[in-house]
């Protein structure tokens, strides 16, 4: 086989793994920013490595990318410590029709999901996800980790009982979140606190993040009153009129709105449910975390009327 043959296959070999290290790689950082640096450089590994010896691609790149991201973790785990307000993952915003099986990017990675695995180790995240996630056996894991496989399975366990702890499961159908969620929507544009009351949770948390670069409340607010008091008062501002510009969209694979807002900035919001209540809103202001999202926003949304989509049905 010719060097240039033998440079296209080790690129087709890739390339059908991108969006599956893609996806490893956004679950342990929680950046799409940094998953998309870090899939090139394992590229750059494997295109400079004997690819023609790899028998199973996909354990190599895993490998590759587990090790990339780990020394990333470390890093990141300073930068969250003097982050400025609630962090939250940069989010994986799709289009309502996008795919929703085991190879969707957004797939199962929920915000309550990414912020419980922000409080594993960074060894205990690459064990959970590599193994309860995708599917690694434990073997190819202890390789990835350089650890021993008993070590790796006690990793994965203790994680495997957080995680769990920090999000119940409680199923909940799609017309029944995309219901909810509209509600919430309506309810809290207008400041109504009767109907905010009636949907959620007692326990309920509200995450803004800001990043320090846009207004945002600098901690997690707990609780269903406090919640309604927070959009009451958001309601009765001058510059309460609305967002530009609504789409529904998949935020992290539940419903939620690409907006335009009227400081002319995108922001995400999202919604999770538990029973018949919600549970978790999410909104991410931070424009460094929705950079991503260029190519879904309207070139020209102020021009020649306002472009919107209000039903999650439609």
């Amino acid at each position: 086989m010719t060097d240039l043959a033998m440079t296209e296959r080790s690129a087709r070999q890739f390339n059908y793994w991108r969006r599956y290290l893609t996806g490893v790689a956004y679950r342990m950082l929680g950046s799409v920013t940094e998953a998309e640096d870090v899939v090139q450089d394992a590229y750059l590994r494997w295109h400079g490595s004997d690819c023609s010896s790899v028998t199973d691609v996909r354990a190599y790149l895993t490998t590759i990318i587990s090790r990339l991201c780990l020394d990333r973790l470390k890093a990141v785990h300073r930068q969250r410590e003097i982050y400025v307000g609630p962090w939250l993952p940069e989010p994986l915003v799709e289009s309502l029709e996008a795919p929703v099986g085991a190879e969707a990017l957004a797939n199962d990675v929920t915000f309550a999901l990414m912020l419980a695995l922000e409080r594993l180790s960074p060894l205990e995240r690459a064990a959970f996800l590599l193994h309860d996630v995708f599917g690694i056996d434990f073997g190819q894991i202890a390789l990835s980790l350089d650890r021993n496989e008993a070590s790796c399975r006690q990793l994965a366990s203790r994680a495997r009982k957080k995680v769990q702890a920090a999000c119940p499961r409680y199923p909940v159908t799609p017309h029944q979140h995309n219901q909810l969620t509209e509600r919430f929507f309506s309810a809290a544009r207008s400041g109504d606190v009767t109907e905010l009351k009636a949907l959620l949770s007692e326990h309920a948390t509200l995450h803004t993040d800001g990043g320090g670069k846009r207004i945002a409340a600098r901690r997690v607010i707990f609780g269903a009153d406090k919640i309604c008091r927070f959009f009451r008062g958001l309601a009765r501002k001058p510059s309460s009129s609305g967002p530009h510009w609504v789409k529904p969209v998949s935020v992290n694979g539940l419903p939620g709105w690409l907006t335009i807002e009227r400081d002319g900035l995108p922001q995400v919001t999202t919604v999770e449910i538990a029973g018949d209540r919600i549970e978790g809103l999410y909104v991410v202001r931070n424009p460094d975390k929705l950079h991503h999202l260029v190519d879904q926003l309207p070139e020209q949304f102020m021009e020649d009327g306002i472009s919107v989509e209000t039903s999650f049905n439609e």
